[in-house]
């Protein structure tokens, strides 16, 4: 066969080779092509990371073939790697940190995994967000993510509420030898206060960024107050009543402030209607508002920690042996696992004054953001950036109450801020 024969063979559309480097460079093509689309199904799985061993490490795939394909895709374009030098800078001192923490000790997963959810993974999402979220569309991406998982944590919170526990998916969630507060609407990140700043978060991102669909946002908004009781976590209920009263005020739009403030005293009536009435939420949420016993516990495991934050003030305590410590100082407490159940005060008894210092360094200039507002700059982004003190004050605020360690929470930070900064160096 001579060489022009095979060269129409090669060239021609029917080749099976031809067919097979399509499908298998399809989704490559799909990655550099829509990165906004790709990113927010990567936020589906943290949304969704199974605890089980089999799919552990699913969300790091997921992370890994973002980031490839993002970084692949800025050296095709000639795109400069984005640096802000008060948000990244800070950033990359407390990952420093972290790894360098976890590398004096023999290696150990779970030690790594917080490591990753807590400083890897929001640092690299805020950079990534900068590079993808430039234009409407990729926004619109966002928006609709934002939309479709405040529906899901909404719909599955209400189904616990309500013992529709046949509803409830995924099934991992129910289960009771996994994570804690078995007893509340926790949702897939297995603890409840993780679930409401989530809730809260996503409430008042979709506020700000659908404006088309008035209809889906009021019927969510109407729903979220019941999705929050279902909780059972007195922090989320106030950071949400105070937020939602803020938000609209901020928003400077009489019916959204009639509306928001109709809402927080909707769920207070129904809060009361319930304690009054013969059903079993009644005991629940009596039981939740009068209990003393976690709070006496977490002040117990405060104490403990700050006594080992004034040994080191300024080494911090080593990955292995920090909870060990803490376990042994809170002897009389039969809890399952020892955490301080705060961030600040874990910070300061991991990384000592140094890591407290550069996280505050970093929420002052995250909360900057929304002091610049350049020229020509989007509605939507305009409009987030107005709520995005109440956005921060929210997750600062629950943030006392609970280590977040949840990547699906601080990454949900770290993208809104990305997005921010985007707005910021295209009209620069």
């Amino acid at each position: 066969m001579s060489g022009r024969a095979l060269g129409l063979i090669w060239d021609s559309e029917d080749n099976p080779l031809w067919r097979a480097a399509g499908l298998v460079l399809r989704p490559l093509h799909l990655g550099l092509a829509f990165p906004s689309i790709l990113y927010v199904a990567a936020m589906t799985v943290f949304l969704f990371r199974p605890p089980d061993l089999f799919s552990f490490y699913a969300d790091r795939v997921a992370f890994g073939i973002l980031v490839f394909l993002v970084a692949l895709r800025t050296m095709a374009l000639g795109d400069k790697i984005p640096f802000f030098a008060g948000l990244s800078l800070p950033m990359l001192g407390l990952t420093a940190l972290a790894v360098f923490r976890a590398l004096r000790e023999p290696f150990d997963a779970q030690t790594w995994s917080i490591v990753a959810s807590k400083f890897i993974v929001p640092f690299t999402l805020f950079h990534i967000a900068v590079l993808v979220f430039r234009g409407a569309s990729q926004r619109k991406h966002f928006e609709l993510f934002v939309i479709l998982a405040l529906a899901y944590l909404v719909f599955i919170a209400i189904a616990f509420l309500a013992d529709a526990h046949s509803l409830i998916f995924p099934r991992f969630i129910l289960d009771e030898s996994l994570g804690f507060h078995p007893d509340r609407a926790r949702g897939p990140f297995l603890q409840a206060v993780a679930n409401g700043v989530s809730l809260n978060i996503l409430g008042i991102l979709v506020i700000v960024l659908s404006r088309e669909r008035k209809t889906v946002v009021w019927l969510l908004w109407l729903a979220l107050p019941l999705a929050v009781l279902a909780t059972m976590t007195r922090a989320v209920w106030i950071a949400f009543a105070v937020s939602t009263i803020v938000l609209g005020f901020r928003l400077i739009k009489r019916r959204l402030l009639a509306a928001c403030i109709l809402l927080v005293v909707a769920a207070g009536v129904g809060s009361l209607a319930i304690s009054f009435s013969g059903h079993a939420l009644k005991t629940a949420l009596l039981d939740r508002t009068g209990e003393r016993g976690p709070v006496e516990a977490r002040l117990a495991v405060y104490d403990a920690g700050w006594a080992m934050f004034r040994e080191r003030p300024f080494t911090g305590w080593a990955a292995g042996g920090m909870y060990a410590e803490l376990a042994r100082r809170m002897e009389g407490y039969h809890l399952r696992i020892f955490y301080v159940h705060n961030t600040y005060l874990a910070l300061l008894v991991e990384f000592g004054v140094p890591g407290f210092a550069l996280y505050g360094v970093l929420f002052f200039n995250l909360f900057r953001l929304a002091w610049r507002s350049p020229p020509g700059e989007p509605g939507s982004v305009a409009s987030l950036r107005k709520v995005w003190p109440i956005l921060l004050s929210v997750y600062l605020f629950n943030a006392f109450f609970v280590d977040m360690t949840y990547q699906f929470v601080i990454g949900l930070v770290f993208t809104v801020a990305g997005m921010l900064c985007t707005s910021e160096e295209s009209v620069a």
